[in-house]
């Protein structure tokens, strides 16, 4: 290479120039690296959210996993209940469905009005049936002796008015009455 000053000048100027131009590319280079890392930032934030957002997603995920668990379970439970109960109740309904559908064939409306009504009166009922009735029918035992006197009372009372002059005829007179 030839060091003659013009060369060497030209050397000197591009260097200059060169070294001029260093900064102002620096310049641009940062610039473009913070670009870079705004659009970093930015995608670091928007990358936290849809972490926050994904880890509350995944939390009420297993919420609801843990939900439809206990209902799976509940719901096992429950039709292992019902297959026992329809194996133990099969048999009797397919028995009773027949007289049920004749009772309920035959049943009128006013005869499910009074069934009602019935029921409704079934505490008053029990009442009286426990304390006025059961007592009295504990005591028929006793009754009865008296009963029967009582009716060859009433036999004599009737043979002595037959016995009375003239008792025929008032018969008579009173079915003529009651006839007309």
């Amino acid at each position: 290479m030839d060091l003659t000053p013009r060369t060497l000048f030209g050397l000197a100027r591009t260097t200059v120039e060169t070294a001029v131009s260093v900064p102002g590319r620096v310049l641009d280079l940062l610039g473009a690296a913070e670009a870079v890392v705004r659009r970093a930032d930015g995608l670091v934030s928007r990358t936290e959210r849809v972490l926050a957002e994904t880890e509350a997603l995944v939390a009420r995920a297993k919420a609801v996993t843990e939900t439809a668990e206990g209902v799976t379970t509940d719901v096992s439970l429950t039709a292992r209940t019902s297959r026992e109960l329809l194996d133990d109740y099969a048999p009797i309904a397919r028995k009773a469905q027949p007289l049920a559908q004749r009772f309920v064939d035959d049943l009128s409306p006013q005869e499910v009005d009074a069934a009602v009504q019935l029921v409704d009166q079934l505490p008053v009922l029990t009442k009286h049936l426990m304390e006025d009735v059961l007592p009295i029918l504990a005591t028929l035992d006793r009754v009865g002796p008296d009963i029967h006197q009582l009716l060859e009372v009433t036999n004599d009372v009737r043979q002595a008015i037959q016995g009375i002059p003239g008792f025929t005829f008032m018969r008579r007179r009173g079915e003529a009455k009651e006839d007309a």
